[in-house]
């Protein structure tokens, strides 16, 4: 591409790749992307970037080509790589000079930069580097800006690199420009300072910038570009000037306005200054010692004393609790039980945290935590009046709920209190006992500083566990507190029932369990929303807990569930309804057909939900989750749903549908339920299978389910439905046989043997085109014991319930191996017996033996020469079944099944579902179930005697091993 001639018709393409316009749009990319491997493109693109006085758009598109066309192109292995002569001459031009006056494209162009460093630096680009420490130099201050924002990315980039070699280079890197990096963040910060306080806010805002970007260099180059860094004096240096630094700049703070731009780049600063302490913490735990201490004085002083006040900002004091949460935490710094075990350097940071956390200091923090950081705020009690939906979703875990105050103040207060249990035990029951009996309703201190002292119980339930009889203060007391109805108790009763919510899994006697729900039954009821939700969160805990027990909850099933159902059509966000919705669906699936009198509401009700939440598919799985269990608990009676329920399936599972994303995995468990427990099989339930072929191409880890709904339909109706689909289904297993893990061939292999179990007529004929490839994995010897298993077992079907198809396949495999049929049988037969350690399953145990046995009597010279090996099989199958009757010492076949029992489950087990039953029905009518196989065996070789006479027989019997006939005769006494 030349440029002179190129450039204008580029940047006339590029022009009208920035249209609003679809139709001048959509050429205009498809010539870019067919330039994208152009020789020349990127030099045009670079020349049309750099020309500031061109449409800003059009200089953006070009950059943004430019910076993809690096990822796709610049690799000398790439498809269609750029030529050597072009890429040096871009590299020149890139770092000819930093003066992009447009703050958007300058960071695309550093970006790019820093791409091409990834791939180039330093070896085919030793000068950028240098480069830039002497751009970084410069006076003017637009070129030192871009000089450093370029030397920002760049650090950036060259410090993500992993491979051993490229970690070498960045070590050799950091070494030669740390001493240069320090001084020139310390010329920029001090800078900064100087004209804060002359009161300079215009030049303190820029020289803040390149504080900013000099310490983010330093934080890169700290953290990564040092294997032991405590070794080194200047990075030692830095990390202690940090802490000066940091205070100067919170001192800062004070004179420059809440709503000044500048003030919005000063706590960033701030933040970063906290982020390389927490960064080195966390990537060099030991070399972090000697800032143990340092650390914590600062930490604990700024967060928990006066030092702090009026100076400190939420996202700065979540830092500082991070930071003495790491220290705490930190494994490295654990000594073994065995104390000689531990290295050197955990003593030593052992023995300066623990000469730190005094009891005096313990005592200070915890009680700070509690009493001044767990108290509700003002405007968290007026975002609770006015919003209390947005108040319960902000406490559980909203979008900025992990970068909050509130949070990380109960981690840091779990994690110490686990660390120094013994120590803080006694202060925290102190603060306790500090709160027995009434609370002054007008007292608006008191109740927020009990509320607090409750969640610091809550929060450490397991550590308390030994110190509190939780069950007497239920009694005596937390009972008391949640009938206490005033609306400004009303955060007690909300803390109270979130208590026992914590609590009840750790210790809370089974008997006080209907005192509970008596109790959670007239919270349902509360006046306030919050408590309400609260409850409901509660009760959730309570039936999803071990010690659950039907019996006690059934007396308020039907209240509780009609206060549920009221309080989802109460809520309006998407995230409560989601909640509450989840409760519902817990209540359902603990007591199971007990829900079927109380759900009619509820199954008008979610029609209207699901067309609500249309564009909320997160809500959309919720509703799913809850007919899951719905389906569970109705049993045959979830048909009356189907008119809903069908069309959800449907909408769920159909991969050319968007919501498909979200809803697949919960849609297919609701399509599995719902076969699962269908009284019968209904011409819109079998045409939502279209859906399938799609899904089994889609290989994803959803298949498993996808074969566990087609084993639904084979056992629902065989028939109807293998006349429908078989053609599809026998085509999709083909394919996906070509490309299967082991564990899903042997899946798909396990539908084709239901199928033939079931239907063993028309079975064979729907997978004739894949038996033959599994009659050949036989003679191959597949080596992946399961698969052969499996592979024996649909062989053993078709032999011992359709010979005669049987007959045809061997007929097919000599014509197509070019063989002996004989020879084909006889290979068979010898795999067989050789493999027959392959088969674990006592069923296709037995089916093996049945089926080889199914080929006597038999006059053919095959069979009777592998008749040792049938008989060995034969011996084996009835060790694996019979079982002695103590009272008369005979045998009996443990697998026979002589009439229908309907399957029961015990309290803790799930009821049977239609399914189970078919599947017991079907057992009925398998040979595997129903013929003896001792009986078989008699008969089998008293035919084969009577065929070849008592002779001819006994000659036959004496291939067989003297023991196993022996062990037969055992077996076959009484006959």
């Amino acid at each position: 591409m030349d440029l002179n001639s190129a450039s204008t018709i580029v940047l006339q393409v590029l022009t009208q790749a920035t249209s609003q316009d679809t139709a001048v749009l959509k050429p205009a990319e498809e010539q870019l992307k067919q330039w994208e491997t152009q020789p020349g493109f990127y030099s045009v693109l670079l020349n049309i970037f750099t020309n500031h006085t061109l449409d800003v758009n059009v200089r953006w598109l070009a950059v943004l080509y430019f910076k993809n066309g690096i990822d796709r192109y610049w690799r000398r292995v790439a498809p269609h790589a750029l030529s050597e002569e072009e890429k040096t001459t871009l590299r020149a031009g890139l770092i000819t000079n930093f003066n992009e006056p447009v703050n958007q494209i300058a960071t695309q162009i550093s970006v790019l930069i820093a791409k091409v460093a990834r791939v180039d630096c330093p070896r085919q680009w030793p000068e950028l580097i240098p480069t830039l420490l002497e751009s970084v130099k410069v006076q003017d201050d637009l070129r030192q800006h871009r000089a450093l924002l370029t030397f920002y990315h760049v650090t950036k980039t060259l410090a993500s690199k992993r491979l051993a070699a490229d970690r070498k280079l960045f070590y050799d890197l950091a070494s030669g420009i740390y001493s240069f990096a320090c001084s020139l963040w310390n010329h920029h910060t001090d800078t900064f300072l100087q004209q804060v306080y002359a009161g300079d806010e215009a030049a303190a805002t820029n020289s803040l910038e390149r504080t900013l970007l000099s310490l983010k260099v330093l934080r890169k180059l700290t953290v990564h570009g040092f294997v032991e860094p405590h070794w080194n004096v200047e990075v030692m240096g830095f990390l202690h000037a940090v802490f000066e630094r940091l205070k100067q700049f919170l001192e800062c703070s004070r004179s420059i306005r809440a709503e000044n731009v500048c003030r919005d780049r000063l706590e960033k600063t701030i933040i970063l200054f906290t982020k390389v302490l927490l960064d080195f913490l966390d990537q060099h735990p030991f070399s972090f010692t000697p800032l143990i201490q340092r650390s914590l004085e600062f930490a604990v002083s700024y967060v928990f004393t006066e030092a702090g006040e009026g100076i400190v900002f939420e996202r700065f004091i979540v830092q500082c609790m991070n930071l003495i949460k790491m220290i705490v935490k930190n494994y490295a710094y654990k000594p073994s039980k065995n104390v000689e075990d531990s290295s050197p350097e955990t003593l030593e940071a052992h023995k300066i945290k623990t000469a730190f956390f005094t009891y005096p200091t313990l005592m200070e923090i915890c009680r700070r935590l509690v009493t001044h950081y767990f108290l509700l705020t003002k405007e968290e009690l007026t975002m609770w009046e006015e919003d209390p939906e947005g108040f319960t979703v902000e406490e559980t875990g909203g979008d900025s709920w992990k970068y909050s105050l509130r949070p990380c103040t109960e981690v840091l207060f779990i994690d110490i209190f686990h660390e120094y249990n013994q120590t803080l035990t006694p202060v925290l029951l102190e603060m306790v006992h500090g709160l027995q009996g009434s609370t002054n309703m007008e007292d608006t201190s008191a109740i927020l500083i009990k509320d607090a002292v409750y969640n610091a119980v809550g929060l450490a339930a397991y550590e308390l566990f030994d110190s509190v009889d939780f069950d007497q203060w239920f009694k005596n007391q937390l009972l008391a507190e949640l009938q206490v109805s005033h609306n400004r108790y009303k955060p007690i009763r909300r803390r109270v029932i979130w208590l026992i919510g914590q609590w009840i899994s750790v210790r809370f006697k089974s008997d006080l369990r209907p005192m509970l729900y008596e109790a959670i039954r007239n919270l349902l009821q509360d006046q306030d929303l919050v408590v309400r939700i609260e409850t409901a969160t509660t009760l959730k805990l309570t039936v999803d807990d071990f010690e659950f027990r039907t019996d006690q909850f059934l007396p308020y099933l039907e209240s509780m569930f009609t206060l549920l159902f009221q309080l989802l059509q109460e809520v309006t966000q998407c995230d409560t309804k989601m909640h509450v919705l989840h409760v519902l669906s817990c209540v359902i699936e603990r007591v199971n057909m007990q829900i079927r009198p109380y759900v009619g509401c509820l199954v008008q009700y979610l029609p209207l939900l699901w067309k609500q939440s249309e564009e909320h598919n997160m809500l959309r799985c919720a509703i799913l989750t809850t007919l899951i269990h719905l389906v569970q608990g109705l049993g045959t009676d979830s048909k009356n749903l189907y008119p809903f329920l069908l069309p959800v399936i449907q909408l769920s599972t159909d991969v050319s549908q968007p919501p498909h994303v979200y809803l697949l995995e919960d849609g297919l468990e609701l399509w599995l339920v719902t076969l699962e427990n269908s009284p019968c099989l209904t011409p819109e339930l079998l045409r939502i299978f279209q859906n399938m072929s799609a899904l089994l191409e889609l290989s994803s880890e959803n298949l498993k389910n996808c074969f566990k709904i087609i084993n639904a339909y084979i056992f629902l109706s065989s028939s109807e439905f293998l006349q429908m689909y078989a053609a599809d289904l026998c085509r999709s297993f083909c394919e996906l046989l070509e490309d299967i893990t082991t564990e899903g061939q042997v899946q798909v292999l396990k539908v084709v043997e239901n199928v033939l179990k079931v239907n063993p007529v028309l079975g064979p004929q729907v997978f004739q085109p894949l038996l033959p490839s599994i009659f050949k994995g036989i003679l191959d010897g597949e080596r992946y014991p399961v698969v052969m298993s499996t592979y024996l077992g649909i062989v053993g079907r078709v032999l011992l319930q359709n010979a005669s198809f049987f007959s045809l396949l061997l007929s097919q495999m000599a014509c197509e191996l070019g063989q002996e049929l004989d020879q084909i049988l006889s290979n068979v037969i010898e795999m067989w017996v050789d493999r027959m350690d392959n088969i674990t399953q006592p069923e296709r145990r037995k089916l093996s033996a049945l089926a080889l046995l199914s080929l006597l009597p038999s006059l053919n010279s095959v069979i009777q020469d592998k008749f040792c090996g049938i008989i060995n099989i034969s011996v084996e199958g009835l060790h694996d079944v019979m079982t002695e009757d103590p009272e008369t010492g005979t045998y009996k076949d443990c697998m026979l099944m002589c009439h229908f029992e309907e399957p029961t489950a015990t309290e803790d087990e799930e009821p049977p579902t239609e399914q189970d039953k078919r599947k017991k029905m079907l057992a009925l009518k398998d040979p595997v179930h129903t013929v003896s196989l001792q009986q078989f065996v008699y008969e089998k070789l008293k035919a084969q005697q009577e065929l070849l006479g008592e002779q001819g027989f006994q000659a036959l019997m004496e291939t067989v091993d003297t023991e196993i006939v022996a062990q037969l005769q055992e077996f076959l006494q009484g006959f």
